[in-house]
């Protein structure tokens, strides 16, 4: 699933933007997939979309789709790491996607958050994932490891973004197929 974008706009693009441009009309491409099934069907269709992407893209649309959601707030880095971890498939996937692009520092941070919630005991499987937005509040000592975590998240992501979109500009047959 090649993106087309015209040529000048893709040139555009600060490198920052340049992933957003690729991920944006794949998350479309995503949600209506998603929207045309029953529930029970979600799996299978998530995970047929997923394939049909080059490996390029599947870097990007997972970093993306964690980076998305990650981005906001303390609150929901932490949620949302946490619901990414419960789910050990996604999680490789995510770290696999900075890997792909060399954004080692970023990988690094991961593998640090990752690791405080292992230790404090989270969930390995949705089925036993009881993690609430809340549980910060009542948590001190997590809420600042995790005030300071996503502090080094925003700090990082400024220059992970410049390494995907360069990426993607040294590799754009992976990634758009351009028009005229």
């Amino acid at each position: 699933m090649v993106i087309q974008i015209k040529r000048g706009i893709f040139d555009s693009l600060e490198d920052e933007m340049v992933g957003a441009a690729c991920f944006q009309p794949m998350l479309l491409v995503y949600k209506n997939k998603i929207a045309e099934q029953t529930e029970q069907d979600h799996y299978a269709v998530k995970s047929q979309f997923y394939r049909q992407l080059t490996g390029g893209q599947q870097a990007l649309f997972t970093f993306y789709v964690y980076h998305n959601h990650a981005w906001k707030s303390p609150v929901e880095f932490y949620w949302w790491t946490a619901y990414f971890l419960a789910q050990p498939e996604i999680w490789s996937a995510i770290k696999g996607g900075l890997q792909y692009f060399e954004a080692d520092s970023m990988l690094n941070l991961l593998e640090e958050t990752e690791g405080l919630l292992k230790v404090k005991d989270y969930p390995r499987s949705l089925e036993d994932f009881s993690v609430s937005r809340e549980d910060l509040d009542t948590n001190e000592e997590l809420l600042t490891a995790i005030r300071s975590l996503h502090a080094a998240y925003r700090e990082l992501t400024p220059a992970t973004l410049r390494m995907v979109g360069e990426h993607i500009r040294n590799n754009p047959n992976e990634f758009v197929d351009f028009i005229d």
